[in-house]
């Protein structure tokens, strides 16, 4: 008899993502046994005139938080919440109501038909025929053309991710007072939604969407426009320890392509992960939904705890612009000097 092959190591990845699911399980059952309910996380999404995209997380809040203060929670007490696996939540759009199922991380991101104004609108939704939470959509107008995507860490906000201790240090003990902004990000960002008021504002992260709450509160704390999240789950799929966050941005931007295929981006990132080599990919294969590519430069301190610089390729031969700065003040500067932006900071 031929002898069986050895387990790989997806194989091996795979026992550890089931074994991550009975612990949840396990942790649901104890909370509901002590009279815990679930409660629906709103995050902000986004959607065109005739669909949205409605992002939140179904989890059961820590223990001496009721359900409408979990918005509250820092730090590592929102690592603490028990996502709920499959929950059945319901999204009420006007006189129209959707049953949706979050998914095992307990994460709701669906899409549905609507028929909303452009800007900001809200929605509501429900689980288990609790109370409603409501959800914030940034409704796109079909007349849009020009778009925002903005990395976050080091990004807009000072963290130094890559590094493990760093980034277990910014998500479970630090609060969004104790964070810093990225000199000058706020205005230029402003500066952008002020020249198009239709432009929709899309802050896409490797964060985990634990941390949406506090990164909510950041932004608006230092005067960033408000802006749709696309954060991602944290913890081992099929065949990985942990979620990859180059795809996750890469599929983030290939679905924004799609979605929107009339409006031209501002793509914002740094040199510190793979923002340039993403956007570089993005611009090859979408070149005339890129408006120009902005990388900000760490600060020789940020890239040593951000453990070096990606190399950024020679983009002088571009077919989109391609600017870089060491805050949002230079390259505000950069894209008004490339006719991004109609005037820089001494404008």
């Amino acid at each position: 008899m031929a002898e069986s092959p050895r387990p790989t190591r997806p194989d091996k990845i795979l026992w550890f993502a089931r074994l991550e699911r009975r612990f949840h399980a396990w942790r649901e059952r104890g909370a509901r046994r002590r009279g815990r309910t679930p409660a629906l996380t709103a995050f902000p999404g986004y959607g065109s005139e005739r669909w949205v995209r409605v992002l939140g997380r179904v989890v059961i809040p820590p223990v001496g938080r009721d359900k409408g203060e979990y918005a509250g929670v820092r730090g590592w007490r929102s690592f603490a919440a028990v996502p709920v696996a499959s929950a059945e939540v319901t999204v009420q759009i006007g006189d129209t109501s959707h049953r949706v199922i979050a998914d095992r991380g307990g994460v709701v991101d669906t899409v549905l038909p609507a028929r909303l104004a452009p800007g900001w609108q809200t929605i509501t939704a429900s689980v288990e025929g609790g109370p409603s939470a409501t959800l914030r959509i940034l409704v796109v107008s079909d007349d849009a053309r020009f778009g925002v995507v903005s990395d976050v860490d080091d990004t807009v906000m000072v963290t130094a991710l890559p590094r493990p201790f760093l980034a277990a240090w910014n998500s479970f003990v630090l609060n969004e007072h104790a964070r810093q902004p990225v000199p000058g990000m706020s205005v230029l960002l402003e500066r952008v939604t002020q020249e198009n008021p239709s432009a929709p504002v899309i802050y896409l992260s490797t964060g985990a969407w634990n941390i949406a709450p506090t990164l909510s509160r950041f932004l608006r704390r230092h005067l960033f426009p408000p802006g749709a999240m696309l954060l991602t789950d944290w913890g081992p799929t099929h065949d990985r320890w942990f979620r990859s966050g180059q795809e996750h941005k890469r599929t983030n931007l290939d679905r924004l392509a799609r979605e929107f295929p009339a409006i031209t981006w501002l793509l914002i990132g740094d040199d510190g992960q793979h923002d340039d080599a993403l956007y570089t990919a993005f611009a090859g294969e979408h070149p005339d939904q890129v408006a120009a590519v902005a990388i900000r430069r760490l600060t020789p301190a940020e890239a040593v705890l951000a453990g070096g610089r990606t190399v950024v390729d020679d983009h002088s031969a571009a077919s989109v612009p391609w600017v870089s700065g060491d805050d949002g003040a230079a390259l505000l500067d950069r894209l008004a000097e490339v006719g991004v932006l109609r005037g820089g900071t001494h404008a």
